[in-house]
Order: structure tokens, then sequence, then C-alpha cells
């Protein structure tokens, strides 16, 4: 059992776990993630860790309560127990020595995108950072940004707080005035990180996406989270998580994504009505 030692409420729908991990928190890298399970017949959920301290030997993740499982979840408090973690899985990002890079976070996409940014500015390159939210109040980590970042811009979908609108439009701006960047780095929605390859491929910028199709067990054994990259069939647990994203098919991903969308949705209908207070009228 891994005691939840920090938990956080950034917004309604997002929250953070700070958890006691000492393994797992040893060994962890930027681009690692684990899967959580919590109670009997649990569902397996993959995260991706966004943060890590060896010395406390702790983990960070954040968390969007989307589905019947992230939103039980939520009523964990600290100091309780999640049951099982596994991890660290997947490859761990290997960073190539580079000048300038740009880092694109979307959303959820902001926490993982983190520990990847510190790297970049850990290994002497000049970052610039985009973050983007539906709005100001789902916003989080923008300090911890702001810190590991030699600029930094925030867009947000309905004007509430920095750029109007997505993060491409700041995305295009920032290419058109740094024909020097080496490196993008997008993690977010699969629908972004299209968008932003969208900007980067004519320009031949490497582009590094994070894919987090669905999967179960993590060791490449379901065949759930497979991928085309490049042509060729992968698997985001074991191949990934971190691809060329000028070499994916985002439009196939989208679309295996939306295989078991009935079945999310007749689960979190039944979670609700089990939790629902039915007092008399």
């Amino acid at each position: 059992m891994f005691k939840i030692v920090k938990r956080e409420q950034f917004s309604p729908v997002t929250y953070l776990w700070k958890l006691e991990a000492p393994d797992i928190a040893k060994a962890a890298q930027p681009g690692h993630f684990v899967i959580i399970r919590h109670g009997d017949g649990g569902e397996r959920v993959p995260l991706t860790i966004a943060d890590f301290d060896r010395q406390a030997g702790t983990i960070t993740l954040v968390i969007q309560a989307v589905g019947k499982t992230t939103t039980a979840l939520q009523g964990l408090k600290e100091g309780e127990y999640l049951d099982d973690l596994a991890g660290p899985l997947g490859h761990a990002r290997h960073f190539d020595k580079v000048k300038k890079v740009v880092c694109v976070g979307g959303g959820l996409g902001v926490a993982p995108t983190y520990p990847q940014l510190r790297q970049y500015k850990q290994n002497g390159a000049h970052t610039i950072s985009i973050v983007g939210f539906r709005s100001k109040d789902l916003m989080f980590w923008i300090d911890r940004f702001k810190a590991e970042s030699d600029e930094m811009i925030i867009a947000t979908d309905d004007g509430s707080f920095g750029v109007k609108g997505l993060v491409t439009g700041p995305l295009q701006e920032v290419l058109d005035r740094n024909q020097d960047v080496d490196e993008v780095l997008a993690i977010g929605p699969a629908i972004m990180m299209k968008a932003c390859v969208a900007v980067t491929k004519p320009r031949g910028i490497k582009t590094i996406v994070s894919l987090n199709p669905i999967m179960v067990d993590g060791t490449g054994m379901c065949g759930g989270c497979r991928v085309t990259v490049g042509g060729k069939m992968a698997f985001a647990c074991v191949d990934g998580p971190e691809f060329d994203g000028l070499q994916v098919d985002f439009d196939e991903l989208m679309a295996r994504a939306k295989r078991f969308d009935p079945f999310e949705r007749e689960s979190m209908r039944r979670f609700r009505e089990q939790h629902e207070c039915h007092l008399p009228k």
C-alpha cells in the first residue's frame, strides 16, 4: 500500500497526489509512467509521473476526474493509502543536446511536461514554455513553469487568462520569431498534439509527443495501447510513451480511443446512481 502524503485540489475535477513510493522515486525519470489500482476489482489506470523526489521517496501524480475510476479515486484523502502502484513503466526520455526547445503542455498534459522542461533547463537549453487550459480556474503549476522557462506563454480557450485560443497560435508565433528552435515537446490531448505537429512538420522541426492510449497491463501483453508510428505498429506502454510526433498516425489513435466510449459512459452512469443521496421528498 502507498500512502498519500499530500493531496491538493486544483479544480473541481483536477487533483494532485504525492505518494510515498521510495523504490519508484529512486528509479523514476522524465517520461516514465505508473499504473495505479485501488479496491477489489479496481480498474488499472496509467498515469504519467509528474514529478519525483528521490530524497523524500515520493512521486507526484496529477489526475483528472473524467471517468468512474478517477472520479472515485478523488475521494481518497491525505493520509490514506492507495492499494497498488506499479512502475516506473515505459522508456525514460532520452534528451539530445539542444540549444533551444519549446515545451507545449495542454490541460492535464501540463503535469508530465514539467519534469521534461526542468531537465531541458538543467541540460543548459534555452526553454520556451507554452501552457494551455480551457479556462483560468483550471490552471495549475504556473510558478513551477516560470521557474524553469526563459520565456512562458499561457493560453486559455475562453480568454480568461493570457492569450485567448489554442496553444497552436502561440506555437506558430514562437516558431516564426525563433528560427533556431531545435526541438518541440508537446503533451496533451491527442487532438492538441496532432495540431502542434501540423505546425512543426512543414518546418521539419523534431517534435516529441507523449501518447496515453487505453492500456491494461503496461507490459505489452494486452495490445490495447497499440499505435502506428512511421507505418509500423508499436505499443505505447513498452515502446513509448514518447514518440516522434511527425510519424504518429493521430487519426487512428483518436479513433481507437473512442472504442470504449459507450462502456465508459454506462459505467459512469451506474457509479453516479449508486452515490446519489436518495432522500424522501
